[in-house]
């Protein structure tokens, strides 16, 4: 087959989940012999040149279109008071965008779209008019409009607050009214699959997770993990990441380090925020922007997610525990991940839990590695990526429009 992958971003370097999710499934169907053409959108943020996906082979084509998506105060107050799209969805909604689909669609015949989340959402209209019959899948990495609102609901500021669910209205609407457009929605969770159903996608309405390149997470023995250390590591311009982290250092981190007066915590992270590099807290190190997340995972013990809001699925889990590292995360944070808590991962949500076992950890009562080895055994299991390309070929094959019978 040959499949047209509309991106919000080019999907190179993979370091972050967006990044791994859109990057691993162009290169697994490369793999398994199909055509990917690969159309994003080259961000100031994000910004490669046109042969960031060469080392993939013949079989994946990047084709560029330069989009400006900074965040605009002007740009911002104007939608906010005559915009008809959401901000977060405004940005990426481009005439050259449409007018590269046009070209593609017009000059080669593909046998389906995937579209990579809400964001390029906008598009299905035009990939619609421009080729009737060819089925355009959705790949929702969240519901946007879900992680916005619980955002909205633990912001102390009543003006960001208001603004928070001002956009998550919005987006609710844009979700409601675009994404039942779709051929076919595949959803990264389970939760996220009854939450799209609920906004009214038609069927088929699927689940197909994220996965992780079992090659490209191998451990090396020559790295020993420092006893008594956490980590944090995601993309810190996701505000989710950065809502949770402050959480963490507020709530949890000076009782945890009082008690326990050996914890390391270690913080890395792309667009780290200058406050959080400048921070002075005993037992803290920032270390920003790490070149290996997988060196960085290795060098530490107990990996922590302290995620408050958010959707979809936390791609650093799966690295991590494909790496046989125990994780501590609240239950939001391994939502749509199937684990138990105890058993591949360690769950917890109110502050004093988090200080409870973290003390069971400095105590040497958590048995970290035998849940770390439980966890690798369950990304094996589960959420190889060969899997979920498996997935995505079934799809395909089933939106295929049946043959016309033929004349007599």
């Amino acid at each position: 087959m040959h499949i047209l992958q509309l991106c919000p971003r080019v999907p190179y370097p993979p370091h972050d989940g967006g990044a791994i999710a859109m990057y691993d499934v162009a290169a697994g169907l490369a793999r398994a012999g199909h055509r990917v053409t690969v159309l994003a959108l080259n961000t100031p943020k994000h910004h490669q040149p046109a042969t960031a996906l060469d080392h993939l082979g013949p079989n994946v084509r990047l084709v560029t279109v330069e989009v400006d998506t900074n965040l605009s105060p002007v740009k911002a107050l104007r939608n906010l008071l005559l915009g008809k799209l959401p901000y977060n969805v405004e940005r990426f909604v481009n005439p050259a965008v449409e007018a590269k689909l046009a070209e593609l669609l017009k000059a080669e015949p593909f046998d389906a779209v995937q579209v990579e989340g809400t964001f390029v959402a906008w598009y299905v209209d035009t990939i619609k008019q421009l080729a009737p019959a060819l089925p355009v899948v959705l790949r929702a990495h969240n519901v946007e409009y879900t992680i916005w609102q619980m955002l909205a609901e633990r912001e102390n500021n009543v003006l960001k607050r208001v603004y928070l669910r001002h956009l998550a209205r919005r987006l609710r609407q844009f979700e409601h009214a675009v994404l039942p457009r779709f051929s076919a929605v595949a959803a990264i969770t389970e939760p996220d699959q009854k939450r799209l159903r609920q906004l009214g996608c038609q069927e088929p309405v699927v689940f197909v997770p994220a996965g992780v390149d079992l090659g490209r997470f191998q451990r090396d023995a020559r790295i020993r993990p420092r006893p008594r250390t956490l980590f944090m590591i995601g993309s810190l311009n996701w505000l989710p990441n950065l809502e949770g982290l402050d959480w963490f250092l507020r709530e949890v981190w000076p009782q945890a380090k009082a008690n326990y007066p050996e914890l390391e915590l270690h913080i890395a992270g792309k667009d780290t925020p200058e406050r959080i590099r400048q921070l002075q807290l005993p037992g803290v190190t920032v270390h920003g922007f790490v070149e290996s997340a997988q060196q960085f995972m290795q060098e530490y013990e107990l990996m922590l997610v302290p995620l408050l809001s958010g959707g979809g699925m936390r791609i650093k889990i799966i690295e991590g525990m494909a790496l046989g590292k125990c994780i501590m995360s609240t239950g939001l944070g391994s939502e749509g991940i199937h684990v138990r808590d105890g058993f591949d991962i360690v769950l917890c949500d109110e502050p004093s839990e988090w200080v409870e076992r973290l003390g069971r950890y400095y105590r040497g009562e958590l048995d970290q590695q035998a849940i770390g080895e439980e966890a690798a055994r369950t990304i094996a299991r589960l959420y190889d990526n060969r899997r979920v390309v498996e997935s995505f070929q079934d799809l395909y094959t089933i939106l295929q429009p049946a043959p016309r019978a033929t004349a007599r």
